[in-house]
């Protein structure tokens, strides 16, 4: 009696984890995943440097350094869209992002396009800031440091939220808004793949799970 009792506890908390992908979404009117929490399915990168881990997409480690930028995209593109997700960034190398609107540079390792960043640069926190990756190659916008500081969970997951409607782009950093932008440049492409980074350089590992979008009509 008691080994079918564990048989049976064990069998619920394994489809608890393999269903914990898609579970999040409920409640969220017309948000779908992206994501499902087990496999990397929608999903096209370096498989040596992205896996699946306890329910989250993980790129890098803590004990080797990162050659280069990589990074693991959607197949499929997206326009006007609010997507939400949870992210960890851990590590010496301490730099990630999520990308938006964006495109893989055709035999390169490389991705042109918007970034929600993550990490820190010049002791600042860039957390929630608004990069333009391989094409203007700066900072558009970044959020308060000493606000930041406050909501941000060191080592642990943060909560997302990326909103781009047309020309305007918002994203905030655990309910804390850290860009309200719009775009100016009119051959700027406004729709494009998602991807999640780790970056080049020293060990780190960035995880992101609860990856959910909802389009915008």
């Amino acid at each position: 009696m008691y080994a079918l009792r564990w048989l049976g506890l064990s069998t619920l908390a394994a489809l608890l984890v393999l269903t914990s992908g898609l579970d999040f979404a409920n409640g969220e009117d017309g948000f779908s995943p992206l994501f499902d929490g087990k496999t990397l399915a929608g999903w096209e990168g370096n498989e040596k440097v992205f896996r699946v881990e306890k329910g989250a997409i993980v790129g890098g480690t803590l004990d080797q350094k990162i050659e280069h930028n990589e990074f693991l995209c959607t197949t499929k593109e997206y326009g006007d869209f609010e997507l939400r997700l949870r992210a960890k960034l851990v590590g010496k190398g301490d730099n990630a992002g999520v990308q938006f609107r964006s495109q893989r540079i055709p035999k390169h390792f490389e991705v042109i396009g918007y970034q929600c960043d993550m990490g820190n640069a010049a002791g600042k926190s860039i957390w929630g800031a608004l990069y333009d990756e391989s094409r203007r190659k700066r900072f558009l916008v970044t959020g308060d440091h000493d606000r930041l500081t406050k909501v941000l969970k060191p080592d642990d997951f943060n909560d997302l939220v990326i909103r781009c409607e047309g020309a305007h782009i918002q994203i905030w950093v655990n309910g804390e808004k850290t860009v309200d932008y719009k775009e100016e440049e009119k051959d700027i492409p406004r729709k494009g793949k998602f991807a999640v980074q780790i970056h080049g350089g020293e060990p780190a590992q960035a995880s992101y799970k609860e990856i959910r979008i909802k389009e915008l009509k």
